[in-house]
């Protein structure tokens, strides 16, 4: 990580060369106005990534005195802003509570599921109960066990491949598309009353808790990262306008994002198709890609495109590249693959939260333009990794799922990078 110095030369010499007009100013314009916004929350934070974040705010916030347009910050929810997974917890308390509802066809479910998978939730789930009537999940293990391995492990019970077929893999991934098309029936609302008592549940439950769901363990707490609570309201005090970007479904972040000051218009998550007030399992495309069956989810180059479009107003096709800098974030944050392209995206700051993912590793370690800040996890981080991130042979994952190397903006390739910040 470079210093206080080299930081702000890295920014004053972007400006110069990309047009960051404003950056170069507030270098220069002398020390920030004395009752600036400030993160009150230290403990956690990794070396000197509180003091870098806190720059960032000022250079950019209202202390800045630009007078220009509100700088925007995006944030990835699960493992980002809280600790642990609410689409892995809402699944949990539904699978307990029977509010699962049995499909029509389990096939038609998902455009991807194999016919192996669609018999074997057929044979373990049953069809004593109508079509769009609950399942006894709480007690039929058997069924709970099938749902489970098809969404985690993508393999039935007994170690068929569960998906098959084409699809982009920097913008979709079968099993997130799948478990959004568990909900199905219900409408937004009452999912939405769903997740908030997974919500009281988890956040009731001591740190380390695991339950058991059929016969699978899972987590059985979630967490809000205090540091990230008190980054967001820095920021919004500041003047940044704040939104969460989730791969998770929406109705399920709506739960969720107040609890770090965050309204239901600034939530970006998967948009499942309403039709009659119900879900379907259809989603909402992006850009030039119209409503699908979940060819593009929040997910990778897709929550690029969902930021262009819902925040920026970028339409069409255009909204899947990268943009000019007046109509890009300023700060973003992450913590896998899912996120690594809005977040590489910010002009001011990347921050990744570091659960060994190799692509947004090899990218944050490389730190190509100053500006990437790494930080362990806030609660039970991950251990170091002993081998090198993989950059420069398999770290970059391309549409068509094979693994290559990770370029730079210019072409070059990243080489392989040390796990230093853990």
């Amino acid at each position: 990580m470079l210093n206080k110095r080299r930081w702000l030369a890295a920014g004053a010499a972007l400006a110069v060369a990309g047009g960051g007009v404003a950056l170069a100013q507030t270098a220069t314009a002398g020390p920030a106005p004395r009752h600036c916004p400030t993160l009150h929350v230290s403990k956690g934070w990794y070396g000197d990534n509180q003091a870098k974040l806190q720059k960032m705010i000022d250079e950019r916030g209202s202390c800045s005195g630009s007078g220009g347009a509100r700088p925007v910050a995006t944030f990835d929810w699960d493992n980002t802003v809280v600790k642990n997974d609410i689409s892995d917890a809402t699944l949990a308390w539904m699978l307990r509570h029977d509010k699962v509802l049995r499909p029509a066809s389990w096939k038609a479910t998902n455009k991807w599921l194999t016919d192996a998978a669609a018999r074997a939730l057929t044979k373990a789930c049953g069809t004593s109960v109508p079509a769009g009537r609950p399942l006894p999940t709480s007690t039929d293990t058997g069924c709970t066990d099938e749902i489970l391995d098809v969404y985690q492990d993508a393999k039935t019970s007994t170690g068929r491949q569960a998906f098959e077929g084409e699809w982009n893999h920097r913008r979709t991934v079968p099993e997130y598309v799948w478990i959004t098309q568990l909900f199905a029936g219900h409408s937004p609302e009452r999912l939405t009353g769903f997740a908030r008592a997974a919500r009281a549940e988890n956040l009731a439950a001591p740190i380390g808790t695991e339950q058991k769901v059929g016969t699978h363990t899972m987590e059985g707490y979630v967490r809000y990262y205090t540091q990230q609570r008190d980054l967001i309201g820095t920021l919004k005090k500041a003047g940044f306008d704040v939104y969460i970007v989730s791969a998770s479904a929406e109705p399920l972040v709506r739960a969720w994002a107040p609890g770090v000051g965050i309204d239901r218009d600034h939530v970006i998550g998967i948009r499942n198709l309403v039709r009659g007030g119900k879900l379907t399992t259809g989603v909402q495309g992006c850009g030039d890609v119209e409503d699908t069956n979940g060819e593009v989810l929040t997910y990778m180059d897709g929550k690029r495109c969902w930021i262009n479009q819902e925040i920026f107003h970028v339409k069409g096709a255009k909204a899947w590249r990268q943009q000019d800098r007046a109509h890009r974030p300023a700060f973003a944050a992450g913590d896998a693959e899912t996120d690594v392209t809005f977040v590489g995206d910010a002009t001011a700051g990347h921050l990744a939260i570091n659960r060994n993912k190799p692509e947004l590793m090899c990218r944050a370690y490389d730190n190509s333009d100053h500006r990437w800040l790494v930080n362990p996890m806030f609660i039970e981080p991950k251990k170091r990794q002993a081998d090198p991130y993989p950059c420069a042979t398999a770290g970059y994952t391309r549409p068509d799922g094979t693994l290559g190397p990770v370029h730079r903006a210019d072409g070059s390739v990243i080489p392989d990078q040390q796990d230093t910040v853990y």
